[in-house]
């Protein structure tokens, strides 16, 4: 084929961008806001109908942030921090999305959004990225920034049967916008991460009977959740300071743990400080409050013995604490959870639970959940059953780096990328909260923005210095790979068949996929690569 030939193949340019966004929620929002005032052109593409991301399609029951108000925020804007409210500890979705919407009004992002659109392909043409989407666009970007959240491809459960199923079927990441009432049905649930801890409580007030199969039991804290008194709305009058402890903490939430090993102390001393984080309800109150417990197996069964009594403490039938109480892993190796009443609703008499290590599902049947116990008649299942985390989302589009190399193939063994923002073989491609980068351990809006910043930053330098592309080397990719492994391994959290690990998916690399540095000490490595004019990066 000749030049001409493959220039007349070609499709169509039907827009040019700075860079093309994929995803409107706060990563891409902000994304669009810090480019737009910078100067540079760009467009968030998105297969929602709206703003907000992951608040965009988890309505279940019960959704709400598992980070306080007063941190899942933006700081970008002072004004913006002092003008929206925020009336619970923890926020619900309808609030957030809300949040989502004002952000989106007050900046005048809506032009440059596009929705209910999918990026089919995104290849790199040898100096830019040509995007194409189900929608017939074909963009031409000179960057492609992928801000498509970390939990925002579920995944159901591998049991056979599932289409058979004549009653109503769910999942919590994508419920039906316009609720859905259990009065009178039974409910089967699948499931016991934070979705269904937050869910099973609510529906099983509505339902007649709910059945609940759990696989993994695992650790929650009583969550605590009120409306926002003076008090803590008044942290605002010291936002500058308490944003910057946050950037500079190890979760991205300004919790002063303490510092020394929990062998340290008595016994007593130990459980005054469990009791103290327990009541306060916030993830990190247990984990974060020695500084070997997730390191040290005998420092953190410490913590997990802790919650295991409180288990046993509340729920009245000693044979059902003892399956709701996890002993296959150390507390906080798998996401932890805070709820509102989870454990005493297993105490209703209109409520089971299957134990799936002892009670196999063998396959669902159109009425009923059929196993090796016999079968279990339900009108409805609710599937709580989790994401592809963390790489689903990127690898689910076909992105095409240097050489016809796609990002699924060069990840098949697990993701490898540079700080978690770049990837090898991969020029101009950026990845927000990607693989490698605190993400998911930490407050997400805290990484969100640091991210955002850095990319924008990035792309500044290359426009002031006459630059147009930027590409990881694949030696500054190795070494961080390798020092983000060797962090990981020298704490328990392999340990645990987690979705950090991508055990719950089945084929997936056994990898595990955040960086587990700390927040500040990653800002303070990406901030000494930028300063090294973008040390690690072939610029050209």
């Amino acid at each position: 084929m000749t030049d001409l030939q493959t220039k007349s193949d070609a499709p169509e340019i039907t827009a040019v961008y700075d860079a093309v966004i994929v995803g409107a929620g706060f990563a891409g929002m902000y994304m669009l806001h810090k480019l737009r005032g910078l100067g540079f052109t760009a467009r968030v593409y998105d297969t929602a109908g709206g703003v907000g991301g992951t608040w965009y399609w988890n309505r279940y029951p019960g959704a709400r942030c598992d980070v306080k108000s007063v941190d899942y925020s933006f700081s970008f804007d002072p004004e913006l921090e002092l003008e929206w409210e925020w009336s619970e500890k923890y926020s619900t979705q309808p609030e957030i999305l809300r949040y989502a919407n004002y952000v989106a009004d007050r900046y005048e992002l809506w032009p440059d959004m596009q929705f209910e659109t999918r990026i089919q392909a995104s290849k790199w043409d040898g100096s830019r990225w040509i995007v194409t989407t189900d929608q017939g666009d074909v963009i031409s970007a000179q960057h492609l920034i992928m801000a498509v959240g970390t939990l925002s491809t579920p995944k159901l459960p591998e049991v056979p049967g599932i289409n058979t199923f004549a009653g109503e079927k769910y999942q919590t990441s994508k419920w039906p916008h316009e609720g859905v009432d259990f009065t009178g049905k039974r409910v089967a649930v699948f499931g016991t991460g934070s979705s269904a801890f937050q869910s099973i409580p609510i529906i099983a007030a509505q339902a007649t009977h709910t059945t609940v199969f759990q696989r993994t039991p695992n650790f929650s804290m009583p969550a605590g959740n009120r409306p926002l008194d003076g008090s803590e709305q008044a942290i605002k009058a010291n936002y500058p300071e308490y944003r910057q402890a946050a950037r500079e903490s190890f979760f991205g939430v300004p919790i002063a743990g303490d510092r020394v090993s929990a062998f340290d102390v008595s016994e007593e001393e130990r459980n005054r400080t469990f009791q103290a984080g327990w009541d306060d309800g916030n993830l990190v109150g247990l984990i974060g409050a020695y500084n070997d417990i997730l390191f040290d197996k005998a420092a953190n069964d410490f913590a997990a013995d802790f919650i295991r009594d409180k288990i046993r403490e509340t729920v009245k039938d000693p044979g059902v604490a003892d399956i709701l109480c996890p002993f296959n892993h150390p507390v906080g190796t798998k996401r932890p959870c805070l709820d509102t009443n989870y454990y005493d609703t297993f105490n209703k008499p209109n409520v089971d639970l299957v134990d799936l290590r002892k009670t196999q599902i063998t396959e669902i049947t159109p009425t009923a959940i059929r196993t090796t116990d016999g079968d279990v008649e339900c009108d409805a299942i609710v599937f709580a059953t989790g994401f592809d985390a963390m790489t689903g989302s990127l690898v689910s589009v076909d992105v095409e780096g240097v050489g016809g190399l796609t990002l699924k193939d060069d990840w098949e063994h697990g993701p490898m990328t540079y700080l978690g923002v770049a990837v090898a073989g991969f020029p101009n491609f950026h990845t927000v909260t990607g693989p490698q980068s605190p993400s998911v351990l930490s407050n997400m809006m805290v990484s969100i923005e640091q991210h955002v910043d850095w990319i924008a930053d990035a792309m500044t330098y290359l426009r002031d210095h006459g630059l147009t592309t930027m590409e990881a080397t694949p030696e500054a990719q190795e070494a961080w790979v390798v020092h983000s492994t060797e962090l990981a391994d020298a704490t328990l959290y392999p340990m645990a068949n987690s979705w950090y690990m991508g055990a719950n998916v089945p084929g997936k690399p056994r990898v595990f996929l955040p960086y587990i540095g700390g927040c500040g000490p990653y800002r303070d490595k990406c901030n000494e690569v930028a300063a090294n004019d973008y040390e690690g990066f072939k610029l050209s």
